[in-house]
């Protein structure tokens, strides 16, 4: 395969010779030149004079007295000028990303050398002397024609007259903004490029010959360039092409123009190709072509490294039966790594293609930068910055614990702060959702992070100072030679030089007027633009690249990925305040162009590649329809090559969840022996919690109680079932401490007086919350929000019911509130007799005549009717935990004291009929229902039971298995480590 560039370089060597001093090779884009020199100096093996190598950007900005702009302070000087011109009021906020948008239009206006006086002229002249425009060709006359079919002047919408108010001042912001640039000595690209042509003389350049090598969509102001140097014999033209898309489709009947080749067209008659066309027919030669689909992103990357193997074997195949042909042939080191290339249509595939990439590729260039936005820097950035704006409130002067634990966890700050890692947990374990500075500021490093900034300077200071802070991290020499260090340094410095830049804008007045928002948004927009570039040699191994990396570069082996419509060709057109059909007329860029370029790339990167395999995704989510690209499908249509049509199919199978039994071994069961054991263990006690788990689960007793694991504590802002219980168990206690604080009688008048006082009932709840949720001193006032204020009345109206239920049922004496009891009982295991403990915390305790009531609060749930006292030991969906709850309590009541023992579910959600009541019955489905009033009739079978289920637990004949019953999965803790 001869590549174009090995073409030109040949070529421009036979024709010039060795001394090049005085020639300039202009290419669309720096790269090219790098491989154009090696083939260059391919051509003689004495030496020569190397040509200069530039770029078409480079070239004008060379000609050009002014600088180019930086594009912040671009925007501010067209603000003043908008200003001036409109006399608006508008904010540079509101105006700036506007502003972006008109640059762009006035850049397009320049390149194109349009009459930017009749583009923005009146639209009622433009109409009326259209006629006069004798510079528009018949399409453009029809492009305006319909223009003002679409558009009619004379019946006015508040929309089109600001439109038409504002397009009559365009013409007058274009010239004084020019104006104002040139006094300043910069310009934005196009007029640069405007003021080169207008002031160029060709006698006066530097160098003899000017080159012009892989050019394609040309604007107006570089083909007045390239006709002015063609007419001083200046001027030399290399086009690359091909007549499949060129000359053929022009011999079709009908004849029609193919899109690849529509600029190429017109460009070869106004500057003919230094190269035959002979040289242009290699489409049609044959090629291995490959359509492949994959379901994801990720499994294109994920293809890359078979299709390398699958590359190498073919190329190794091809080199053996040269070496067999030709003993004389010299092989070419490693050939497959340099002359193949991976394109990636989507770049952020960037990283997952180059962790894709196997072992046995020993040189890789990536031409693509790696985006800012994918190093810890960013994201530290943007952590410091949502803490200094959204994350806190200066009327509380507080921040909010999401802001700060996004800082607290940044690797960054754990490096740099010895106090980060304890200061996470005391806020998660405290649940402090609105931490104060002071609180935060635990030593010099996090002083600095915790600190509130007033202002947009500020602001900037605060970044490029903690920025300082971190560039610590990598002054450490050991570490020069790992390639992450590298980058993350180089990304630093670039983020400390960005947000410089704006500190530098704010500070000499040219952003001194922008809200925090749009600085914010400023910042975003220049970090997630920003690439570090790799370092490497560029002309050394396999190419990775993104498609306008491709221009002018040809490759025996293509991959390219993410061949998607709204990939190749990008969907959408970019975004701009003139018109479509006026864009048309005046010869601007439109949507076509852009259609027209990259389907140029796409074909002309194929040309010339033997193997070409183009993968695309077939999953539609978001923009991506899941549709390959409609060059693919035209190359589908037209191509004279078989094409391969095939998918990817990922080579595994989804995998079961196995059963998980766990057998006690001998170090398990004394592990769990000497756990309970009271003589070991004294506080070491068997809950109904704890046993209620084993019921239902036998596996998560296991991990919860065997083996310890526990769910890791978080900070939430939403009240769970079990916490908004705790607040109200805490607020009845409150209650009725203050209520017993003179003697333990509950009496009638003083629940009457209690229910009328609404502010002294919500200041129990606010207690509550503060010690149970909030987690502050009384003396604090915490923030709520918005639910937790929903939650806060709830619980209020919760207790003026447990109150009024209260009323009913007083006078009675009020023995304990969330009152401790347990007891001692012996079991048989193989490890001799274990004497454990059983028990919990009863919610209240209160006596009535010659009745003891457990009462168990609940603020969910509905009640359930036990049939008889196995059930409550047997597993299954609908068994009554709660009653085994308040069951157990009553056994234990039963012997320290002579009370009937009555236990209690008092449901508060369902507690408002005069009627109900809280005692538990038992009874068949549809049969009588027994109060249990008296716990002593039942107390001997539960005894019975409960020993029976705590020898079960001590069997090593009985394993921890999984519950059959699924639906009690939903909501486990370890639901991920037994995958249900």
């Amino acid at each position: 395969m001869e590549t174009f560039l090995q073409l030109v370089a040949k070529d421009l060597y036979s024709k010039i010779g060795n001394d090049l001093s005085r020639t300039a090779i202009v290419f669309p884009n720096k790269r090219a030149s790098l491989f154009f020199n090696e083939y260059l100096a391919a051509e003689t093996d004495r030496p020569l004079w190397s040509p200069a190598y530039v770029s078409i950007s480079e070239l004008f900005r060379q000609l050009s007295p002014l600088k180019s702009g930086d594009p912040i302070r671009l925007v501010c000087e067209l603000y003043k000028v908008f200003r001036e011109e409109t006399r608006s009021k508008e904010t540079l906020d509101d105006f700036y990303f506007w502003g972006e948008l008109l640059i762009s239009d006035f850049d397009d206006v320049d390149k194109n050398l349009v009459d930017a006086d009749k583009l923005f002229s009146n639209l009622q002249e433009l109409k009326n002397i259209m006629d006069d425009y004798d510079f528009l060709d018949q399409e453009q006359e029809e492009a305006i024609r319909q223009f003002f079919q679409n558009f009619s002047i004379e019946k006015r919408t508040e929309l089109k007259a600001k439109f038409i108010s504002l397009w009559d001042k365009l013409g007058d912001i274009y010239r004084h903004y020019r104006r104002n640039l040139t006094e300043l000595g910069i310009a934005y690209e196009g007029m640069m490029y405007r003021n080169v042509m207008e002031q160029l003389n060709t006698d006066r350049l530097r160098y003899d010959r000017y080159v012009f090598v892989g050019f394609n969509v040309l604007n107006r102001v570089e083909t007045r360039f390239f006709q002015l140097l063609q007419d001083a014999g200046r001027a030399l033209f290399y086009w690359d092409y091909d007549v499949f898309y060129t000359r053929l489709p022009l011999e079709q009947k009908p004849p029609y123009t193919h899109e690849a080749g529509e600029f190429i067209l017109r460009n070869l008659k106004l500057f003919p190709n230094q190269l035959p066309e002979t040289s242009f027919d290699v489409l049609r030669k044959p090629k291995n072509v490959r359509f492949i689909s994959a379901s994801t992103e990720n499994a294109q990357a994920r293809y890359l490294p078979q299709w390398i193997r699958e590359t190498r074997e073919q190329e190794d195949k091809l080199t053996r039966e040269q070496v067999e042909n030709s003993s004389t042939r010299q092989l070419v080191n490693s050939p497959t790594e340099k002359d193949t290339a991976v394109v990636l249509c989507n770049e952020s595939l960037l990283l997952p293609v180059l962790h894709s990439i196997p072992a046995e590729v020993r040189n890789v260039n990536i031409t693509m930068g790696f985006p800012l936005a994918q190093t810890p820097v960013y994201s530290f950035i943007n952590a410091l910055v949502e803490l200094q704006t959204t994350g806190y409130h200066a009327g509380t002067g507080r921040y909010t614990y999401e802001s700060v634990l996004t800082l607290l966890k940044h690797p960054y700050t754990r490096q740099l702060s010895s106090h980060a890692e304890t200061l996470e947990r005391q806020l998660t374990r405290d649940n402090r959702f609105y931490p104060l500075p002071s609180e935060l500021k635990q030593d010099a490093f996090l002083e600095l992070v915790f600190t509130p900034q007033n202002g947009i300077a500020a602001l900037c200071s605060y970044l490029t100072e903690l920025l300082r802070e971190v560039a610590v991290l990598y002054r450490q020499e050991k570490d020069v030679e790992d390639i992450f260090n590298q980058l993350y340094r180089e990304s630093l410095f670039k983020s400390y030089t960005l947000v410089n830049r704006l500190l530098s804008l704010i500070e000499t007045g040219e952003l001194s007027g922008v809200r925090t928002d749009t600085l914010k948004r400023l910042l975003n927009r220049l970090l997630t633009s920003a690439n570090i570039p790799f370092h490497g040699e560029p002309a050394i191994g396999m190419q990775v690249m993104g498609v306008l990396e491709t221009r002018n570069l040809d490759f025996r082996n293509l991959i390219m990925l993410s061949l998607n419509e709204g990939q190749l060709p990008k969907a959408g057109g970019d975004s701009s305040f003139i018109p479509y059909n006026l864009r048309k007329a005046f010869g601007m860029t439109t949507i076509e162009h852009k259609n027209a370029v990259y389907a140029y790339y796409f074909y002309r990167l194929i040309q010339r590649a033997e193997n070409v395999t183009l993968l695309y995704n077939t999953s539609s989510d978001g923009l991506n329809r899941g549709e390959m690209s409609r060059f693919m499908l035209q190359f589908l249509v037209e191509s004279p090559h078989h094409i391969s049509l095939e998918y990817l199919e990922a080579g595994q199978s989804p995998q079961q969840a196995r059963e998980i039994e766990i057998h006690k071994t001998p170090e398990m069961l004394q592990q769990m022996f000497d756990a309970y054991d009271i003589h070991q263990h004294p506080k070491a006690f068997f809950s109904p919690s704890a046993l209620n788990a084993y019921l239902d689960c036998r596996l998560k007793f296991y991990y919860r109680y065997v083996a310890g694991l526990k769910a890791p504590d978080e900070v939430s802002a939403e009240i769970d079932s079990a916490l908004f219980g705790t607040i109200f168990h805490r607020s009845a206690e409150l209650v009725y401490n203050e209520l017993t604080a003179n003697g333990r009688e509950i009496r009638k008048e003083d629940l009457e007086q209690l229910l009328k006082d609404d502010v002294r009932l919500q200041a129990y709840v606010d207690n509550a919350f503060k010690e149970k949720f909030f987690h502050v001193p009384l003396t604090e006032q915490p923030e709520y929000n918005g639910t937790q204020l929903i939650h806060s009345k709830v619980i209020a109206s919760y207790l003026r019911q447990l109150l009024r239920n209260d009323l009913q049922y007083a006078p009675f004496r009020m023995e304990g509130m969330e009152q401790d009891v347990r007891e001692t009982m012996e079991i048989d295991t193989l490890q001799g007799k274990l004497a454990l403990q059983i028990g919990g915390t009863i919610d209240r305790l209160d006596s009535k005549g010659d009745t003891l009531r457990i009462v168990d609060y609940k603020t969910g749930g509905t009640p359930k009717t036990p049939e008889n006292i196995e059930q409550l030991f047997t597993p299954a969906d609908n068994r009554p935990n709660y009653i085994f709850q308040t069951f157990l309590y009553a056994a234990i009541l039963c012997r320290k004291q002579s009370l009937k023992v009555a236990p209690s579910l008092l449901y508060i959600h369902r507690a408002a009929s005069e009627s109900y009541s809280p005692v538990i019955e038992m009874g068949a489905p549809r049969q009588p229902k027994v109060p249990v009033n008296n716990f002593a009739f039942f107390e001997d079978e539960f005894r019975e039971r409960l020993h029976g289920l705590l020898q079960e637990i001590f069997s090593q004949e009985e394993t921890f298995s999984q519950t059959e019953d699924t639906r009690k999965c939903e909501y486990c803790d370890f639901r991920s480590l037994c995958k249900r």
